[in-house]
C-alpha cells in the first residue's frame, strides 16, 4: 500500500479530512524505520480532535494509550468521538486506526482560554543546562534539530533524559499547531535513560502518555525537554517531565509510563555478536562488527 510521506512536522500534522470526524494522517519519512513514532500519532489525535471543536479552543490536556506498534507502511485513520461540548469546556475521544485495529487511543480536553488575575506557580521538573548553540548534536529524527544535554550511548544502553530540541522547519503562527508540536517533541528521550538498567531494567515499548499544556511556546525555536524518573516497579517506570524554551517558560508537562524489560541494552548486544560470531564460523567468513550489522539493518527494505 502506497502511503504519502511527510519531510517537515508542519506536513506531518497536516491531515486529510474523510468525513466529518474522519481523518487519515502521513507518515513521517524515517528511511527504513518500520515503526512510527509514539509522539506521531499523539500529536496527529489532537489536531484531530482540535478540527470538531469550535474555534477558540485550545488543548489544555491530553492522556493516551499506545495499545498496538505502529506501522510505516500503513497510513493512520483518526477517528473522533465528540464526547462533550460545554460552555467552556468541549472532551474528544479519538483513536488512530491502522488495518483495522486501534494502536493508539486518546482522550483529550479543550478550553476556551481566558486571562485571570492570580499568581503563577511553577515546580516542574528544571535543570541548569548549557545553551543549545553549544550543546552536542544527537537524534534520529530527520524532521527535527536535537542538542543532547545528556548523552546517549546505545551499547551502553544510555539515553538522553534532557535534550534540546526543535522543528526544522518554521511552524507559523497558529498556537494549536505548536501544542501539538509540543505533543511530538514530549516523547523525546526517557526519564530512565540515565539509570543503571541492571537496577531496573533497559526501557520498552511506551505504555501510556499524559501532557498537560501550560504557556504558550514555539516548537520551531528551542524547547528544552527535562525528563526525570518518579518509580519503578512491576516492570513498569514512571518518569516526569518539563518542556521550557530557553527562557525558561513552561509550555507543558508530562507523565509517562513504559515498560522496563530484563538486563539491559548491553546484554543484547553481546548476546547478538555471540549469535553472529557462531554464524561466521558455520558459514567461514570473519564476523560482521556490531556497527556493520546495523549498518545492513538500516539498508534493508
Amino acid at each position: 500500500m502506497q502511503v504519502e510521506l511527510a519531510d517537515d512536522l508542519g506536513s506531518l500534522l497536516t491531515l486529510e479530512r474523510v468525513d466529518r470526524d474522519l481523518f487519515r494522517g502521513r507518515n513521517a519519512n524515517f528511511g527504513p524505520r518500520r515503526t512510527l513514532y509514539g509522539g506521531q500519532v499523539a500529536a496527529q489525535c489532537l489536531i484531530a480532535a482540535a478540527a470538531t471543536v469550535e474555534e477558540g479552543r485550545l488543548p489544555h490536556s491530553f492522556h493516551g494509550y499506545f495499545l498496538r506498534a505502529g506501522q510505516s507502511n500503513l497510513p493512520v485513520i483518526l477517528e473522533v468521538d465528540r464526547d462533550r461540548d460545554g460552555r467552556s469546556f468541549s472532551a474528544r475521544h479519538v483513536v488512530a486506526v491502522q488495518d483495522g485495529e486501534v494502536i493508539f487511543s486518546m482522550i483529550t480536553s479543550f478550553q476556551a482560554e481566558r486571562e485571570v488575575t492570580g499568581g503563577v506557580f511553577d515546580e516542574a521538573p528544571r535543570r541548569t543546562v548549557p545553551q543549545p548553540e553549544v550543546t552536542r548534536r544527537g537524534g534520529w529524527n530527520p524532521l527535527l534539530e536535537v542538542r543532547e544535554v545528556t548523552p546517549t550511548d546505545f551499547l551502553k544502553g544510555v539515553f538522553t533524559d534532557c535534550v534540546w530540541v526543535r522543528s526544522l522547519t518554521p511552524l507559523g503562527s497558529d498556537p494549536l499547531l505548536h501544542r501539538a508540536a509540543l505533543a511530538y517533541l514530549s516523547d523525546v528521550g526517557t526519564g530512565f535513560g540515565q539509570q543503571d538498567a541492571a537496577l531496573v531494567g533497559r526501557g520498552g515499548p511506551s505504555i501510556d502518555h499524559s501532557v498537560w499544556f501550560q504557556q504558550d511556546i514555539r516548537a520551531d525555536d528551542w524547547v528544552l525537554v527535562d525528563l526525570r524518573p518518579v518509580k519503578a516497579r512491576s516492570a513498569r517506570g514512571c518518569y516526569e517531565g518539563s518542556l521550557r524554551n530557553r527562557e525558561g517558560a513552561l509550555g507543558a508537562t508530562l507523565y509517562q509510563e513504559h515498560l522496563l524489560l530484563p538486563g539491559s541494552m548491553a546484554d543484547l548486544v553481546e548476546e547478538a555478536l555471540a549469535m553472529e560470531a557462531a554464524a561466521a564460523r558455520l558459514e567461514g567468513r570473519p564476523p560482521r562488527t556490531w556497527e556493520e550489522m546495523r549498518e545492513e539493518r538500516k539498508g534493508r527494505p
